[in-house]
């Protein structure tokens, strides 16, 4: 028999009427939350504009599929005052920093900005739980909603997965759920933006760690730990905070929690169960679901064979193909070297390493030594943090491993492949941000994927 629905309540609010108000959908972008947002504000017959910094010709994927709405207008190209003016209601993408000078511009003239997720979490009739940290936030997200699916959903009650996931749009789930569902969310620092300018935070926090981050958009640490701190600021006392207690950063923060605060740890994993994904900090990332499910009354029985057949999410430690026994695996969303260091001490065989790319303001010291230490070869990408990886290499005495710089993807990967003997694992973890190259991480998992494809 499934699990009794678990005793949180969601303040059950009805979503304004925006007919004929005008939206602004400040941010387009190109992951799709911007793009399933406007068609959420067009369908309810509001007066749309979308405006991003970027062209009609870069946005063409997602502008084409808007083009069918007569109440959509397009202001591409860079933000207009005018258009920030008009609005009723502006949506910030989250691309879009916080200390933007067009939030600040709303601001001043008293415009009401909103988001996505946190304007969904306004009015959602249902439970949520919602995912944050530094790593493991979509890999507990996936997981996590895996597990409810399989143990907790039936024809009455339903498991929705969406947030921070590459083209998942939170805001137009509202039409879907009801007081009896669940909803988990993964949530970046920036959609807790939306959270904390609400006062509201889930109803399960789910924090699985920290680690320096997003330095190139944020002032210090402090205000980036801040940001994720709203994942449970505003929580209830009969709510949850599930929090990792292995992480320096997040077990300095536990005495903030005013909710029921669970710690989790690797060590809650049985060593008996039969796993498809490696390394400790997936360890992590399951015994932090299965806390979750825990508050839930779903047991560690129940949940285990979600667990056990789990192969991980796509750009993470994603295994290819084999090629001659040479292992090409995608971890493209490895964009920090704390995550990039837990990809190789998860691997046994030898690696040639493809890392490198834009930078984030993060110390590559740590990395740089990890890589002399534990890969067979380097291949580097170019980009704004690479000079520095480099030469930290060498300081390292790790001149030897490097086989040389690339601005052309498709040679770096054929030189990784060249380079690599039967039973070598050829690695894509960067432990820098992907912009320069491509147009995002998932941009350079794909076309990773296709050029490993071609391979032979």
């Amino acid at each position: 028999m499934k699990n009794a629905k678990p005793q949180l309540k969601a303040k059950i609010k009805n979503i304004p009427n925006y007919k004929n108000k005008k939206i602004l959908i400040l941010g387009l972008g190109l992951l799709g939350r911007g793009l399933k947002d406007a068609i959420f504000f067009a369908e309810r017959e509001a007066k749309v504009t979308v405006t991003d910094l970027k062209t009609e010709d870069q946005l063409k994927t997602s502008v084409d599929k808007l083009k069918k709405y007569p109440n959509i207008k397009f202001s591409l190209g860079g933000h207009k005052k005018q258009d920030i003016l008009k609005a009723d209601l502006i949506i910030r993408n989250a691309g879009v920093p916080i200390d933007s000078e067009w939030l600040k511009f709303a601001r001043k003239h008293k415009k009401k900005i909103d988001m996505d997720e946190s304007l969904f979490a306004e009015y959602c009739p249902c439970p949520i739980i919602g995912i944050t940290g530094t790593r493991g936030k979509s890999t507990t997200t996936t997981l996590l909603g895996q597990i409810l699916k399989d143990v907790w959903e039936t024809t009455s009650r339903r498991v929705y997965i969406a947030g921070n996931l590459q083209g998942e749009a939170t805001l137009p789930l509202i039409d879907k759920v009801t007081k009896n569902d669940l909803v988990v969310l993964e949530l970046s620092s920036w959609q807790l933006q939306g959270f904390g300018w609400k006062k509201i935070s889930p109803h399960i926090a789910v924090f699985t760690n920290i680690f320096p981050d997003h330095l190139n958009y944020y002032k210090s640490m402090r205000s980036y730990i801040n940001d994720k701190k709203l994942i449970f600021k505003f929580q209830k006392k009969n709510d949850y905070c599930i929090i990792n207690n292995e992480n320096n950063y997040t077990k300095k923060i536990q005495t903030e929690i005013k909710s029921k605060m669970v710690p989790f740890f690797k060590g809650q994993v049985p060593t008996s169960w039969k796993l498809n994904v490696q390394g400790d900090h997936n360890l992590e990332n399951i015994a932090a679901a299965l806390n979750v499910c825990k508050a839930l009354k779903i047991s560690k029985k129940k949940a285990r064979k979600s667990i056990e057949s789990f192969s991980g999410v796509e750009h993470r430690m994603e295994i290819i193909k084999k090629i001659n026994n040479i292992t090409f695996v995608n971890d493209t969303t490895s964009t920090t070297p704390t995550s990039t260091e837990a990809a190789l001490e998860s691997i046994d065989s030898p690696v040639v390493l493809i890392a490198g790319g834009a930078s984030k303001s993060i110390n590559l010291s740590p990395l740089a030594k990890t890589i002399t230490k534990n890969v067979k070869v380097v291949i580097l990408l170019e980009g704004s943090a690479t000079d520095e990886l480099e030469q930290k290499i060498i300081r390292n005495k790790g001149e030897n491993v490097i086989a040389g710089r690339f601005d052309n993807f498709a040679k770096a990967v054929e030189r990784a492949y060249s380079l690599s003997l039967p039973g070598d694992t050829v690695l894509l973890s960067p432990g820098c941000a992907s912009f320069g190259m491509f147009i995002n991480e998932f941009d350079r998992g794909d076309q990773f994927k296709k050029i490993v494809n071609q391979l032979h």
